[in-house]
């Protein structure tokens, strides 16, 4: 018999025998993108991304700095405008399901879509706020869309019970949500 001849099919059982690496996990995509812009005197900076989950949920990552120290509320606005100073030209919070506020993943499911709930800022002025759905799409133009929408920081907490606005204060950064490009 000839080693020769059979040594390449040896390498080739080895090769196959050989534990294969393991396949990298699926990264999100990031879908959508906004740009936080100071309003009402502040002196806010940030932005933040929408990205689709692997499993399809969408993930939202804001984070400003610059900011005040303390709890502000964050809310998805109806209009994707903020071109007026004091950013009305966002209009209200984004309802789409006509909820009443509260708070973000109420057990009860009353909230807004847009009621994404207070961010910690901390002393040095950065604050970081996440949130993981499947209450929401992007860039599909369906009713529960955020594309076209923007995201409101305020000055004030929310708090989650008076209506419509969780009585959060002036609108101190606003951004409008566009799709990634």
């Amino acid at each position: 018999m000839n080693l020769r001849a059979l040594l390449p099919l040896v390498v080739l059982a080895a090769a196959g025998c050989a534990a294969p690496e393991p396949a990298p996990e699926p990264k999100p995509v990031e879908v959508a993108r906004f740009t936080l812009e100071a309003r009402a005197g502040s002196t806010l900076r940030g932005g933040g991304v929408f990205s689709r989950m692997p499993d399809g949920r969408i993930r939202l990552v804001m984070e400003v700095e610059s900011v005040e120290p303390g709890l502000h509320a964050a809310h998805i606005h109806e209009h994707g405008d903020c071109s007026d100073p004091k950013a009305a030209s966002a209009g209200g919070h984004w309802n789409p399901t006509s909820k009443p506020h509260g708070s973000w993943g109420q057990a009860d499911g009353n909230f807004h879509l847009g009621d994404l709930g207070n961010m910690e800022v901390g002393a040095d002025g950065n604050g970081r706020l996440e949130i993981v759905t499947n209450l929401w799409t992007v860039g599909d133009g369906g009713p529960v869309d955020v594309v076209g929408r923007s995201i409101i920081v305020h000055a004030k907490p929310d708090d989650f019970t008076t209506q419509p606005t969780g009585n959060a204060g002036d609108r101190i950064g606003c951004g409008p949500i566009v799709i990634a490009k």
